[in-house]
């Protein structure tokens, strides 16, 4: 039997659609006898909470029966550095951004624009804070305080996640979850990563540690749907291609704006 190493690419924000094939493609290796070491390539300024704890737990899971690397490229924040923290070994670029451990509940309002522009809207309701996340009004100081709250609350979990994957007492990571990035340099020397190199030099650790030549690696993606795959052939391709791109960079600048969505 061939044994071999898996070298799985991950970009852009982390929203359920996109993490979801890595979820069920991490999944999948745990019972690939022949896949001997992983290395995650993740570069990734985060996303939507609930995804990265699922992309965390599918790495953390794969790698209590499969060693996994990380290898975080331009960015390993927020989401992404909690996902790559859920393996064995963390590498950055001297140059990476890492870290931004905190949460984040955009809220937008656009009361007076509407009225600027002679627009009247009505939102019926039933629930005396059903419409407070609807985009159309400011928060009141009680429902900012609620949602305060529920931030607290996942900021706490995200911590208390990285704390126990990092082996680091919960207030020292605690004095760290600042939401403010560092230069891979300066995560290692606190602790937020455990070598500073490039994939190369993570996929041959991870080879020397399996005992597996990194020679032999196959680099592996999520399956694509039906749609996809048709959307990837003909005429259409281009503009899927560049619809999709677009979609990817609006929702990363503009995630969670008027809605509820926490983002890490």
């Amino acid at each position: 039997m061939r044994e071999l190493l898996a070298h799985v690419v991950l970009r852009g924000a982390l929203r359920e659609r996109s993490v979801e094939p890595y979820v069920r493609l991490l999944r999948a290796l745990r019972t690939k006898r022949r896949v001997k070491g992983v290395l995650l390539d993740i570069s990734s300024g985060g996303g939507e909470v609930v995804p990265s704890t699922d992309l965390f737990l599918a790495v953390q899971r794969l790698n209590a029966v499969t060693p996994v690397f990380a290898s975080i490229g331009g960015v390993g924040a927020s989401g992404a550095y909690l996902a790559a923290v859920g393996a064995r070994k963390v590498y950055a670029y001297p140059e990476s951004l890492v870290g931004s451990i905190g949460v984040i509940y955009p809220h937008l309002a656009v009361r007076e624009l509407v009225r600027r522009l002679g627009i009247s809207v009505d939102l019926l309701h039933v629930g005396e804070h059903k419409d407070a996340f609807q985009g159309y009004r400011p928060l009141t100081e009680e429902e900012r305080a609620k949602m305060l709250a529920v931030a607290q609350d996942d900021y706490d979990l995200f911590v208390e996640a990285v704390a126990g994957a990092r082996r680091r007492p919960v207030e020292e990571i605690r004095s760290l979850a600042t939401g403010e990035v560092w230069s891979g340099r300066r995560a290692q020397q606190l602790g937020l990563i455990d070598a500073l190199g490039d994939r190369e030099r993570a996929l041959e650790d991870l080879s020397q540690t399996v005992g597996v030549p990194a020679r032999k690696t196959v680099r592996l993606t999520p399956p694509r749907t039906l749609v996809e795959r048709i959307l990837a052939t003909g005429a259409r391709s281009l503009s899927a291609g560049l619809v999709e791109q677009v979609t990817d960079r609006l929702e990363e600048r503009l995630l969670g704006l008027g809605g509820p969505g926490a983002g890490w």
